[in-house]
């Protein structure tokens, strides 16, 4: 029977299946009660990855790669084709690897929810995202949660990795499964494990992450713990599902503090007109009290720009705010307009009209190495000095198309020894460095009239100048 023959099957018969076939006796930890990856002629588990995006694809791909069979999910049709044509936000390794799996039976793509339904375990990977007012809004998670809960069955293990406020696992999944007579630890297996994902870092891979689980009972880890596992450097067990989403939320907000900090000591660095990536280093050197953050055009990616509002809205709501917090994410979030503001004060100062200016803005993603561009703060430069009415491109050679405000941008190469057609750079009034990809010959940068530096490490340009 093959796995897309199985997710097509009624849903009694695909029940009665999947219990015959894929669960089995604990493998080499018999305390446990886990679900064992079977050996020889018998088929490996089959895992639902619910949320296919930044977090959830990579997981699916890295279970596969650990001999899982994955049934992937999302409820995005677009999504989905973005997918199977290989036009996601992945890396060379992951996209080949990506490209392999579709090639087989043992990992299929579907948009219904209804598929987890005939998995042992069921991976819920759907992000939390932001309103206009920046308050998290779950609407999309949740229906998720409500989907996973309504096709769950006895003996599944239901794994939540999206960050959100401290209480969510008990709200979305174990409480709706105990109203359908399917408790926590003894019917079911649930637990929370966040993504502790850093793309484009090789020494940060899955596999060589520590990977927090907090669970409902002693028995949801070791169903939880027999899956994880297999995708990261070792298991950190906390205490509850609720210490797990704690620790995943102050994780994220020590980072954006500490950013927003940076981008503090880069202003009074300037008034010293010292260089504040010297001084970082600097500190640095103290092998302890101290780590490293240091200044740029914007922070992006989901765990710095989100995450810590999940805290910072409960916190409201409970009427004890977290003032420091709340003042950095305030900081992070200005940043972007800080910089197109920065340039339109350079352009104006060359004696030109904005709408009469061609800037570039270099690097489109939210950080080196990566070709997503979730929350990058390029998004939000280009669409300042847009609305402004400057001629705004981008060059980034890891992205090669980006919406803004609605319209598809594609990328240009201002180095006319590569691509001679277009607009070189000393066609360009700002060149603004947002973002450099490694192993990319940015030489051309030398032959721009002016450089907004926002990374404040190439000190390049006919004329250079910093935020």
């Amino acid at each position: 029977m093959t796995l897309q023959f199985l997710l097509d099957a009624p849903v009694a018969d695909r029940t009665q299946e999947a219990v015959r076939v894929w669960h089995g006796e604990p493998d080499s930890e018999p305390a446990t009660g886990g679900v064992r990856i079977v050996r020889g002629e018998a088929p490996q588990p089959l895992v639902a990855v619910v949320g296919l995006g930044h977090a959830g694809l990579p997981n699916a791909i890295a279970l596969r790669r650990a001999g899982f069979r994955i049934v992937g999910i999302d409820t995005s049709s677009s999504r989905l084709n973005s997918i199977r044509s290989g036009r996601v936000e992945l890396g060379g390794v992951e996209r080949g690897e990506l490209r392999d799996g579709l090639g087989h039976d043992e990992f299929v793509l579907t948009g219904s929810v209804e598929a987890a339904h005939a998995a042992d375990v069921v991976l819920i990977c759907v992000p939390v995202v932001l309103d206009a007012q920046r308050r998290p809004n779950l609407d999309t998670l949740a229906r998720a949660c409500e989907g996973v809960v309504h096709n769950a069955r006895a003996g599944q293990t239901l794994v939540l990795t999206s960050s959100s406020h401290v209480g969510s696992t008990r709200e979305l999944l174990v409480e709706p499964l105990a109203q359908r007579g399917l408790r926590a630890g003894e019917d079911v297996f649930v637990a929370f494990s966040p993504e502790r994902a850093d793309p484009g870092v090789p020494a940060h891979e899955q596999l060589r992450v520590p990977r927090l689980v907090g669970a409902a009972s002693d028995a949801c880890y070791a169903h939880a713990s027999q899956l994880l596992r297999h995708i990261c450097g070792s298991l950190r067990r906390v205490s509850s599902p609720e210490a797990a989403e704690m620790t995943k939320l102050y994780e994220s907000t020590f980072r954006a503090v500490n950013i927003a900090l940076a981008f503090e000591m880069a202003d009074a660095c300037a008034g010293h007109r010292l260089d504040p990536v010297e001084i970082t280093d600097a500190a640095a050197s103290k092998p302890f009290g101290f780590m490293a953050h240091y200044p740029s055009a914007g922070v992006g990616g989901h765990g710095v720009r989100v995450d810590p509002h999940c805290l910072l809205h409960q916190q409201r709501e409970r009427g004890r705010p977290a003032l420091l917090a709340e003042e950095a994410m305030r900081t992070l979030a200005a940043r972007p307009r800080r910089v197109a503001a920065r340039a339109q004060e350079l352009l104006v100062r060359s004696g030109q009209r904005l709408r009469d200016t061609r800037v570039v803005v270099v690097g489109a993603a939210y950080k080196p190495g990566v070709s997503d561009c979730s929350e990058s703060p390029a998004v939000e430069i280009i669409s300042s000095l847009l609305a402004e009415g400057a001629h705004v491109d981008y060059h980034d050679p890891l992205v090669p198309s980006l919406w803004v405000d609605g319209e598809e941008l594609h990328g240009i190469d201002p180095d006319p020894r590569r691509d001679a057609s277009g607009f070189g750079p000393e066609d360009y009034d700002l060149a603004i460095l947002v973002t450099l990809q490694p192993g990319y010959d940015y030489g051309w940068l030398r032959r721009c009239a002016q450089v907004l530096d926002c990374t404040y490490r190439e000190r390049t340009g006919r004329r250079c100048i910093v935020p």
